[in-house]
């Protein structure tokens, strides 16, 4: 393999017509230069440089080694400009998980964001609801990742950023007995048929957790694992539902939406980011635009 340091000498020499500017252009003595040379004509198996009186010129090799020369010199510069485009967060490349509820509210304007102050920053955008996105950021095929946890511990490799907590609100049918009021306490739900409006996970366990500390289990009558779908279950008068607040966009009419208490149920979101990903400013531009986007809400 060709030695790129010595065709960079070899190209200083037949830029400035002589061994000895060389040496002066390059800092190095006439005679390292006169070594570096032989020693790539040696690689190369061929005389690079014929002498013409007090100067040299190049051979046809040497010409052409001097071209390629040319070449790798203008690469190496646009790579370390590219480099320092992408250590500034110029440029660069970041995938992203949600799920369904977070899109709007957070990703939409936390990528407006992104757009504006990092232009040249792909974002790769997937939703991935009900499916968990902590393997796909483990394993680095994801940068960061929206999911729904009980606490910021216990995921090895994973660093866990609050972004904020979404309440439960409980969701009845127009005329309930409960309607009129402002706060339903969680209790008094318990006798009451319900609609499921999450899959299994941890948006699910929130609803559990909060009916348990309430002294019941909620007895489901009918399934969903889409909020829109469920209320139009709960218009139907089929049951009740919680949904978080995230969620209560684009309601159907027939019904109504009150604040629960006793506990509240709370959703508790987090942007998941690996541990050991080297800093990338883009990346952290991400993360500051979607904590503004989550403090509007």
């Amino acid at each position: 393999m060709l030695d790129v340091r010595r065709m960079q000498v070899l190209r200083a020499v037949v830029l400035s017509g002589s061994v000895t500017a060389a040496a002066a252009d390059l800092g190095y003595t006439p005679s390292a230069v006169s070594q570096s040379v032989a020693a790539l004509e040696k690689q190369t198996g061929t005389e690079l440089l014929e002498r013409t009186g007090r100067g040299v010129r190049p051979t046809a090799a040497g010409l052409l080694l001097t071209e390629y020369a040319d070449a790798i010199g203008r690469q190496v510069a646009e790579a370390e400009t590219a480099l320092a485009d992408l250590r500034a967060g110029r440029t660069g490349r970041l995938a992203v998980r949600y799920f369904a509820t977070a899109g709007a509210p957070l990703v939409a304007p936390a990528l407006a964001r992104m757009r504006a102050e990092h232009p040249g920053v792909r974002v790769e955008v997937k939703l991935i609801d009900p499916e968990d996105p902590l393997p796909d950021v483990k394993e680095g095929r994801a940068d960061l990742a929206l999911v729904v946890r009980s606490g910021e511990a216990g995921h090895e490799g994973i660093r866990l950023v609050h972004l904020l907590d979404d309440p439960y609100r409980v969701v009845l049918p127009e005329g309930h007995r409960l309607a009129d009021r402002e706060v339903v306490e969680l209790s008094e739900l318990a006798e009451e048929p319900w609609v499921g409006s999450e899959w299994p996970g941890p948006c699910l366990d929130a609803q559990l957790d909060a009916c348990a500390a309430a002294g019941f289990r909620p007895g489901f009558v009918v399934e969903s694992g889409d909020y829109l779908t469920a209320q139009g279950f709960v218009a139907a008068g089929l049951g009740v539902s919680l949904i978080p607040r995230l969620g209560l966009g684009g309601r159907p009419a027939g019904v109504v939406v009150r604040e629960v208490r006793g506990p509240e149920p709370v959703r508790r979101i987090y942007a998941a980011v690996r541990e050991t990903a080297p800093p990338q400013p883009a990346l952290r531009g991400l993360l500051e635009a979607l904590r503004e986007a989550a403090g509007a809400h």
